[in-house]
């Protein structure tokens, strides 16, 4: 049998990222795997090497594997990685196949070309990785090498995007050796799900609608609680881009929850108006299992809730945070950082914060991805080049500040993150809600993350 691998690589060093406090199934590569042909099966042996948990390095294991394909998957800040990667590929063996898919090269596929890279999976994934499969099976009917592969990147490149999903569920045995060490923050192992794809909502800033192409289209619910029962992990993290969107659909989750007699505990993304506008839904995703849900907040200012085309409200996510309180669903919040906030500007977010009795904030300096429409409109207040893509990571400061220097900038996130999260109120409920272990995996990671701010405030 010929192997191929499907390579989640690790982050670059510069990147300030989550993975400190979260490692989640790549359940992308699961979905390439879960998807493989029946006949194709008899012909590839096909490997996930999940670099951020997997000690060999990339030489042992393609020494140790010999591949045909190599398969890449990642974010925006990957690309300069998986390039690099991509050329230790092709030097170990020049005519093995390299490929590279995922959000980012949906989007910005040019981000990717490069001598070393022979293919950009950018539409339709799954198909498109069945496409090479099979296309690397009839290759001999080519002319050449080249011109099997630009015929099958033509092909690819001539579809339209999906506005349906179709396919199977994704093959979790893919990741065993992987499995007990996923985990976000206090949801521990975790398993992922996606019920939806793409959002309806406008937000000037987001990624995740471009991907799609503005379409927004959900799998049946009794799909998903099909999947759901073949899950082993207790937590699971629906990562679809607002979960909480319709109320149809979710009460359709609930009665399929209940229908099926599944028993998990669940951490959603949804936005605060559906959130204010349904307190007696949320008591009964509770019930359910709902521990938590992250919610964009974005400000603390009605100005900059318009200038992100929100269409939300200061009001309105008080009230949110104020119903999931009263439930004790824990609340991830996250914030944009505007480039024209002032001293004033942090201080009166941090009396916000205290004041919403907030316990865990993601803060993120405006970051204008590549792809967004607001992107065009930063170009020139560019401090780091669009090209060193590890530091676009929404926490790299990438864009110059108004009114203070980049030091002090990164010294207020800092003093912000410390007086929020560190709190000893804080500190004492989550040890009495998870226990010593656990917050001390979080204080190693979270102190891994203050580090990377620490050598960017000193750098300046």
């Amino acid at each position: 049998m010929k192997t191929v691998l499907l390579i989640r690589p690790k982050p670059h060093k510069e990147t300030i990222g989550l993975q400190h406090v979260m490692v989640v199934e790549p359940l992308e590569l699961e979905y390439l795997l879960g998807n493989v042909p029946e006949d194709m099966e008899k012909i590839f042996n096909i490997q996930i090497i999940d670099f951020i948990l997997d000690k060999r390095s990339f030489r042992e294991v393609l020494t140790e594997y010999n591949p045909c394909i190599v398969a890449f998957t990642g974010y925006n800040t990957h690309v300069n990685v998986i390039k690099d990667m991509a050329k230790e590929a092709k030097a170990f063996n020049s005519k093995l196949i390299t490929a590279v898919g995922g959000v980012h090269a949906e989007v910005n596929r040019g981000d990717f070309q490069s001598e070393d890279m022979d293919l950009v999976l950018w539409k339709k994934g799954i198909k498109a990785f069945q496409a090479l499969l099979r296309g690397f099976v009839k290759r001999e009917i080519y002319n050449s090498r080249e011109q099997w592969i630009s015929t099958l990147q033509e092909e690819i490149d001539n579809w339209t995007q999906d506005t349906s999903f179709s396919y199977r569920p994704p093959k979790r045995s893919g990741t065993e050796e992987y499995r007990n060490h996923y985990y976000y923050m206090f949801h521990n192992p975790c398993a992922l799900i996606k019920t939806s794809f793409g959002c309806p909502y406008q937000c000037s800033f987001c990624f995740c609608r471009v991907v799609t192409e503005d379409n927004y289209y959900t799998r049946p619910m009794q799909d998903v609680m099909e999947e759901l029962k073949s899950i082993e992990e207790e937590e699971i993290y629906i990562v679809d881009d607002d979960f909480l969107l319709s109320e149809e659909r979710i009460e359709g989750f609930l009665e399929g929850l209940e229908r099926e007699k599944i028993q998990k505990r669940y951490l959603v993304y949804g936005r605060s108006d559906f959130i204010a506008e349904h307190p007696e839904l949320m008591k009964r995703l509770k019930a359910a299992g709902l521990q938590a849900v992250i919610i964009g907040l974005e400000s603390a200012k009605e100005t900059d809730l318009i200038r992100y085309n929100k269409r939300t409200s200061i009001e309105t996510n008080q009230k949110a945070i104020k119903v999931l309180q009263e439930l004790d669903i824990e609340i991830y919040g996250t914030l944009i950082l505007p480039m024209d906030y002032r001293t004033k500007d942090f201080n009166a977010l941090k009396r916000w914060l205290k004041k919403m009795d907030l316990t865990f904030v993601n803060l993120q300096p405006l970051t204008p991805l590549k792809g967004t429409e607001i992107y065009g409109d930063y170009v020139e207040d560019f401090i780091e080049d669009p090209e060193a893509h590890e530091k676009w990571d929404m926490a790299h400061v990438v864009l110059k500040p108004e009114s203070m220097s980049v030091r002090k900038y990164y010294f207020e996130i800092m003093k912000l993150y410390y007086a929020i999260v560190m709190r000893p109120k804080n500190l004492l409920r989550l040890i009495k809600k998870y226990g010593i272990r656990e917050n001390l995996k979080m204080l190693r990671g979270s102190q891994k993350v203050s580090y990377q701010y620490l050598k960017k405030l000193l750098k300046g």
